[in-house]
């Protein structure tokens, strides 16, 4: 019965990716080259600005400054972005 009332609970208290539209629109349209990220693989911390880009491709892949390894891939299409960020463990993004 206990995780009947969880399960409910859990439904009423979520929303859409609607709800969280104007602190999408707020986080990525900032100057993110000052924005600090930590690597997975090596826990480095650096900048985005201080990333490695890579730009010959269809986006941009940037990598760690210490191992090398991918921090975050975005890849623009015509009419999409789409973000993977699974290489870093976390972005930190200063409000203004």
């Amino acid at each position: 019965m206990t995780d009947i009332l969880q399960s409910d609970m859990n439904q009423a208290l979520m929303m859409d990716g609607n709800a969280v539209a104007g602190t999408l629109s707020e986080v990525f349209a900032m100057e993110m080259t000052t924005s600090l990220a930590e690597c997975v693989s090596c826990g480095k911390r650096s900048e985005m600005g201080g990333l490695l880009a890579f730009i010959q491709t269809p986006g941009f892949v940037l990598r760690c400054p210490a191992c090398k390894d991918i921090v975050l891939r975005v890849v623009v299409t015509p009419d999409a972005y789409y973000l993977d960020a699974r290489g870093a463990l976390y972005l930190r993004l200063v409000r203004q």
